[in-house]
């Protein structure tokens, strides 16, 4: 049994509480928590399980690196605090720890991450013995590893498009969907994540894995972007109303371009309600969200994923998968030894083990 810290309890990191505690080769050992309302609260508790998990939460860092964890499971946001971010899993990897992560962003393609990142990375590695693996949660796997997998099936792959589609109506993430994104803000107001060059920064590193594994070489890598304003003023359970005449919807992509043509394709379509931008691409079923791959060539192949969590929930259900893919890759990263990998390093095998479990 690998013992597994969660580090962070928000979205992701309940969903991670749950995954640690569902993998028969993981034994929960630790959550550390940044809230002091939720000091020695019960992980079983925090991750919206029905039972208690015998795990009180601390805000104790060096206590619970202390113990030598084999695994850290670093779940808490590196949005606007990618430093600390950064700092805080340093510190996992020299305690030899596995750590897996969403958190840095230019870290999905690892080998041309940024100097001022990698060079510390690697410099715990060293000394610590420790490793890193990172992973989106938009999820990660939809815009590498599935893409990939599906055009080995083709014969021709003349374009790569991953798309995630999703209506935020029932998503409880106030912060990030008001100020990052800029739901219900005026149409003027600048979102962080939507700000020039932000998207290339988030999702380039995995256009440009894609292109490593396709093995093409990107001319460079480009962002569109479209917004829309509701008309009409909407009302959520989660995150109350949104104005009208306020940004309702967002479309982006990040191009990877090839002899001058966008050939691979990572697209966000987002809304607050599904009555804005009713004639951009919407899931299948005209439910709350999906992630879908399309492969142009001979033959043409589409694959649209439809994961639900929480009552239901799409945005949760795509949350839950990224955070499986990082969660049930700390065994083989446990057994691969120290080192800073990426997605085409780690593999997706099949889950064993836990076929016939009740869960939560």
């Amino acid at each position: 049994m690998i013992s597994t810290v969660v580090w962070g309890t928000g979205n992701v990191g309940r969903l991670a509480i749950r995954a640690v505690d569902a993998h028969p080769g993981l034994e929960l050992a630790g959550v550390i928590v940044h809230d002091p309302a939720k000091v020695g609260r019960d992980a079983g508790e925090l991750g919206g399980l029905d039972c208690d998990l015998g795990v009180a939460a601390t805000d104790d860092i060096e206590f619970v690196l202390a113990a030598g964890p084999g695994a850290v499971v670093y779940a808490a946001s590196g949005d606007i605090r990618p430093d600390d971010a950064l700092n805080d899993i340093i510190r996992a990897i020299r305690a030899g720890a596995v750590v897996v992560t969403p958190s840095l962003y230019a870290l999905y393609d690892a080998r041309n991450a940024p100097p001022e990142m990698r060079e510390p990375l690697l410099a715990a590695v060293k000394e610590g013995g420790g490793s890193l693996f990172v992973s989106g949660v938009d999820p990660g796997w939809g815009n590498d590893v599935l893409p990939l997998l599906i055009s080995g099936v083709g014969s021709v792959v003349d374009a790569v498009r991953c798309q995630e589609i999703f209506d935020y109506t029932t998503y409880d993430q106030e912060d990030s969907v008001r100020y990052l994104v800029g739901m219900g803000q005026p149409m003027d107001y600048e979102p962080p994540m939507l700000s020039p060059t932000v998207p290339s920064m988030v999702w380039g590193g995995q256009v440009r894995l894609m292109a490593r594994a396709l093995g093409v070489e990107l001319d460079e890598v480009r962002e569109t972007l479209e917004r829309r304003p509701l008309e009409t003023t909407v009302s959520t359970e989660a995150m109350g109303e949104f104005e009208a005449g306020t940004q309702g919807a967002v479309r982006f992509e990040v191009q990877g371009i090839v002899g001058g043509e966008p050939l691979i394709v990572v697209e966000h379509v987002t809304r607050i309600h599904a009555s804005c931008a009713p004639d951009w691409p919407v899931a299948p079923d005209g439910g709350d969200g999906a992630h879908r791959v399309i492969i142009e060539g001979r033959p043409r192949i589409e694959v649209t994923v439809e994961a639900t969590d929480e009552n239901g929930n799409r945005a949760a259900g795509g949350n839950a998968t990224a955070v499986g893919r990082l969660v049930n890759a700390i065994d083989w990263l446990a057994d691969a030894g120290p080192g800073v990998y990426d997605a085409l390093d780690v593999p997706l095998r099949p889950v064993t083990g836990r076929l016939g479990r009740k869960t939560a």
